[in-house]
């Protein structure tokens, strides 16, 4: 019997990574939903909150009892409960509860901001117990309508709001649904969102619907994170440069020393890279947050209403002046960090240039010294062959005087006087060779 394709493998051993890599792409597979239903978000910052707390609430649902926390590693989980199902998701600064259910029967289109909590299929305070700051909180309602006429379809929305002003439009080339929300925090802590679509929407058409209008929101939060960041910062750029350019005129007028403009400097790079150690994380992550915003949106392909902004038109108004500032704000960091360095360059060249001036003059005072040095040996070593020469004279003085009382013919002056010159050659020969047997050992 053959071997299916299956089964037999004709490839080299799996990397240790393959499986993981290649399953990632099915990791956070989109939610199914049949219409009308009601989806129930909640988003909640994870700081401190480790997956054993999260599963330990997680068993509170019905039927959980038997959940551990090796089931949650996966960073996604959906859990199917009586009436409704919960997706469980968990990111790097966030986690994720999404809640569909039936739409209740009288929260349809033609109501007026319908009260829709008391209706959550879930244990009393369960929402209230999720571990974690809350971000972001969304009931999206996701009702059937043809809209043959979507002015009217508008208006409906509208009313189903609490007639406040909305943000609207037609989604996908062929507008196959439209989106209203008014972007408002209720009392309850939600935002309210409405989908309309047809009753021919399939199941997977909601699911992703529904997943990229509020991965919209939870991504615009999570970008707009960065500039309380930002205004914080403002004031401690405006005193760092205001400090930076103090120094560089002093450097330039050279009205302080050396030591003390590095000491300022020092202290000022020190608050800049720490600055830059605490907050350069959430000024990349706001970048990559206000990327995937925009990608949603233009997945969204939406098609406008007239007389009603789209969601990507706010967005634009809404968003980008924030995000610019946060840009901005990053790139005055980095800037700042870059030319304190070219500040320390210049201070460290004229240290530089100082320290070999300095060096100079001491090598000139030593080259001074050691003139002086060879000219007092000189002068000792020709004392010395004086001395020297005066003793060995002394010697043959007495010795004559000596040889002159033992009876010999000797005048011992004349002959001391006559060996003078002899004794200062041979001496001074003497020293000249011990010289250079000095020299040659070196």
């Amino acid at each position: 019997m053959m071997p299916s394709e299956d089964s037999a493998r004709p490839l080299p051993a799996d990397d240790s990574l393959r499986v993981q890599l290649h399953n990632e792409v099915h990791a956070r597979p989109t939610a199914r939903i049949r219409l009308p239903a009601l989806v129930v978000y909640v988003a909640v910052l994870n700081e401190g909150v480790s997956r054993e707390q999260e599963c330990e609430h997680l068993r509170r649902l019905p039927g959980q009892d038997a959940l551990r926390p090796q089931d949650l590693h996966g960073h996604f989980l959906r859990l199917r409960l009586p009436g409704c199902t919960l997706k469980w998701e968990r990111h790097t600064e966030f986690t994720r509860y999404l809640l569909v259910q039936p739409m209740p029967g009288d929260a349809g289109l033609g109501t007026r901001d319908p009260e829709l909590l008391s209706h959550i299929v879930l244990p009393q305070d369960w929402l209230a117990g999720i571990p974690g700051r809350t971000l972001v909180a969304v009931k999206l309602a996701m009702l059937h309508d043809d809209l043959a006429n979507p002015q009217a379809s508008l208006a409906q929305a509208r009313t189903w709001l609490g007639e406040h002003a909305v943000v609207a439009s037609m989604m996908g080339n062929q507008a196959h649904s439209m989106v209203a929300t008014d972007f408002m925090l209720r009392d309850s802590g939600f935002e309210r969102m409405l989908v309309l679509a047809p009753p021919s929407t399939s199941e997977t058409r909601a699911g992703r619907i529904s997943q990229r209008l509020l991965e919209v929101e939870t991504y615009r939060l999570m970008a707009l994170r960065g500039l309380p960041v930002a205004k914080e910062l403002a004031p401690f750029l405006a005193e760092s440069e205001r400090r930076l350019a103090d120094i560089t005129a002093q450097l330039e007028n050279k009205t302080t020393t050396d030591e003390a403009l590095l000491e300022t400097l020092v202290s000022l790079a020190a608050g800049i890279e720490r600055a830059t150690a605490q907050y350069a994380y959430r000024f990349s992550a706001t970048r990559a947050y206000d990327t995937l915003v925009g990608q949603r949106i233009a997945e969204l392909r939406e098609q406008p209403i007239p007389g009603t902004q789209t969601i990507g038109e706010f967005m634009q108004r809404r968003l980008s002046p924030a995000m610019a500032t946060v840009a901005a704000t990053a790139q005055r960091l980095a800037s700042l960090s870059e030319r304190v360095s070219r500040a320390s360059s210049l201070l460290r060249t004229r240290v530089d240039i100082a320290t070999e001036d300095q060096n100079r003059q001491l090598l000139e005072k030593l080259t001074k010294g050691q003139e002086l040095q060879l000219r007092l040996q000189s002068t000792v070593e020709g004392l010395s062959i004086a001395a020297i020469s005066y003793y060995v004279v002394s010697l043959i003085l007495y010795l004559g005087k000596a040889g002159k009382a033992a009876g010999l013919p000797i005048h011992p002056e004349l002959a001391a006087g006559a060996l003078i010159p002899l004794v200062l050659w041979a001496v001074w020969r003497t020293t000249r060779k011990i010289h250079e047997k000095l020299h040659s050992g070196h």
